[in-house]
């Protein structure tokens, strides 16, 4: 009934450069050449404006930039003996770390030049299939309207993608790059340079001297994740039940007062657990007094106490959450299941457990997840309850309730082995990742969506 139209492939570039006029052909070697051909002057000027501004950065930085990436520097900083003047001057060297900084940068404007060098060229592609068709080529006043009509989008994301390359992807492949040089404590720059080692300090992290204590640290991470979740989730549904049952008086009331610990800043709320914790502070000291025990209780100091005492307080700071989120969706349950349920003669257990529960369940797994995830990576309980602590003279650079992450920023801040701290970052992304794609995607919530 209806004929589609037929769309002709595009040409590839090479077909393009074979059947294009000189134009088109002097795209692929100037950029902008078949803009300026049609009459595009603002285009063609962006585009031949772009190409001789890095050809000037390459061959005066980025050529050296490349070059020096491959060995990090070869000059050490120190002193060497002037032969003029007779006495040792300092001699400065090369700085690994710019040389890291400066050649990822460099790579990155490489990328970001072939991709407005293939720009130019569907340009130009365009452009001749226009001629072939017999239209005219867009002026420049049409392509700044396009702008701001049907290449809206691209104008409003232009800023955000400089930012995101400036901020985020150069910051990531820098890091990601220093776990694989030997960047430690050993090697600081500008003093001392460092160079590439390969895979090695994967294979020390988990096969060398770090394995002692990279699996102890992951295994109490996992643990600590699990139970942080499992605890906050299970009770915070048991509280939002609670105080969602009929004829309880003042649920607003009650809603507030437990709510009241989301209104503290966290920072604040556990330095002054951590105060009220020590061996010296009052929950001890009240205990001595009433005579329940005879020395202070170490929450903090030994470490099987410390592990009960930061998922004890997380309870107290996560479960809050969890009764808010639980209870709008059991005021939200339909009322006509639960009626049903009670005509069959269902106990209120049956209801929760194949009623409310599942529901529930299926809002927030995907929060679940996500909470999961954040206990991995959950640096405030750790450090501003424990500090890491106690110590633990078996582990390099951490303590005994130490999650990944805090001992990632020991490595960084403490001990200054940056590339075993990258590495410690790499695995715990990787962690992540598969963990979620794995869970998300066996989720009920995930296959009915």
């Amino acid at each position: 009934m209806f004929n589609r139209k037929k769309h002709l492939p595009q040409l590839s570039f090479i077909e393009l450069f074979k059947e294009g006029d000189l134009a088109t052909k002097l795209s692929f070697i100037v950029m902008g050449s078949a803009n300026f051909a049609n009459k595009q002057w603002l285009k063609g000027i962006i585009f031949l404006a772009t190409q001789i501004g890095f050809l000037f950065w390459f061959i005066s930085n980025g050529i050296i930039a490349l070059s020096m990436l491959s060995h990090l520097g070869t000059v050490e900083q120190g002193l060497v003996m002037d032969d003029r003047l007779g006495i040792p001057i300092l001699q400065e060297g090369d700085n690994s770390m710019l040389i890291l900084l400066f050649g990822i940068a460099a790579i990155i404007l490489c990328v970001v030049m072939l991709i407005l060098y293939i720009a130019n060229l569907k340009s130009a592609r365009y452009l001749h299939e226009l001629k072939q068709k017999g239209l005219p080529a867009p002026t420049t006043r049409e392509d700044l309207k396009s702008l701001l009509n049907e290449r809206f989008h691209a104008t409003l994301m232009t800023i955000p993608l400089l930012g995101v390359l400036l901020f985020t992807v150069l910051p990531l492949l820098y890091m990601i790059s220093i776990a694989f040089t030997n960047y430690d404590h050993n090697h600081l720059p500008p003093k001392n340079l460092f160079t590439w080692v390969g895979l090695k300090n994967f294979g020390n992290v988990l096969n060398g001297k770090m394995a002692g204590t990279f699996f102890p640290v992951l295994g109490w991470t996992l643990t600590w994740a699990v139970l942080a979740t499992v605890t906050c989730f299970f009770f915070g549904v048991l509280l939002a039940l609670l105080i969602n049952t009929k004829g309880l008086k003042f649920k607003g009331l009650w809603r507030t007062i437990f709510v009241l610990t989301l209104a503290v800043p966290q920072f604040i709320s556990l330095l002054v657990m951590r105060n009220l914790l020590n061996g010296a502070g009052p929950i001890n000291a009240t205990l001595i007094r009433w005579g329940w025990i005879d020395a202070a209780i170490p929450f903090l100091t030994d470490p099987n106490w410390a592990k009960i005492t930061v998922i004890v307080v997380n309870m107290w700071i996560g479960i809050p959450a969890t009764m808010l989120v639980s209870t709008g969706i059991i005021q939200n349950l339909p009322t006509d299941q639960i009626e049903a349920a009670h005509i069959d003669g269902a106990n209120a257990f049956q209801i929760f457990k194949n009623i409310t529960f599942p529901q529930i369940l299926f809002v927030m797994t995907p929060a679940l997840i996500q909470q999961f995830i954040g206990n991995i990576n959950n640096f405030n309980v750790i450090f501003l309850l424990t500090g890491g602590g106690p110590t633990n003279s078996d582990f390099y650079g951490a303590g005994s309730t130490d999650l990944l992450v805090t001992w990632l920023y020991n490595l960084t801040v403490n001990t200054l082995d940056y590339n075993l701290a990258s590495v410690i970052g790499i695995l715990i992304f990787v962690l992540s990742a598969v963990f979620s794609l794995f869970a998300y995607t066996r989720t009920n919530s995930f296959k009915e969506a």
